[in-house]
């Protein structure tokens, strides 16, 4: 009788090692599924940084370069101007406008900067409500994404704590 009685704590030596076996073998599984879609997931966000950049520099191509400044800077004032640029004519020069004097360099910067109509097309707001769809689409999914790595890091934890 004795000796049966190490071979049964053998087989459940044996079954609990290979039920040990199994379950890291799927552990390493699921985890191996996991990273590849936060890998995933983060290949379609850097995507997504990419178009939206891509869209920006578009945009940026399309405007004057006077219009481009004013595409970057929402505002002027004549204090700000005057504290960048030491005389008007340098002012007048990088901005590419006439003016006679810091009030009106301001507001036609100001102008400038909040005209709708595109570069080129002659259409108001053309390009703006192109720019708004894009971005909007591009904002929808990266929400998608965001609950997606929401959904992996939950399954991380887990997994941590089945470990």
């Amino acid at each position: 009788m004795s000796a049966s009685k190490p071979a049964t704590l053998g087989d459940r030596l044996r079954g609990i090692a290979a039920e040990l076996r199994q379950e890291t073998d799927t552990q390493i599984k699921a985890t191996s599924r996991i990273l590849g879609a936060a890998a995933q997931m983060a290949q379609n966000h850097d995507r997504l940084v990419d178009e939206v950049v891509e869209m920006v520099e578009e945009d940026l191509e399309r405007l004057e370069p006077g219009e481009a400044v004013a595409y970057a800077v929402a505002s002027y004032g004549v204090a700000q101007l005057k504290q960048d640029f030491k005389t008007l004519k340098a002012a007048k020069a990088h901005f590419g406008i006439k003016a006679g004097s810091w009030d009106a360099l301001a507001t036609k910067l100001n102008q400038a900067s909040g005209s709708s109509t595109s570069p080129g097309t002659g259409s108001p707001n053309t390009t703006q409500e192109s720019v708004l769809e894009r971005l909007s689409a591009i904002e929808q999914e990266m929400v998608s994404l965001r609950g997606s790595m929401e959904q992996v890091l939950g399954l991380l934890q887990e997994l941590v704590k089945q470990s």
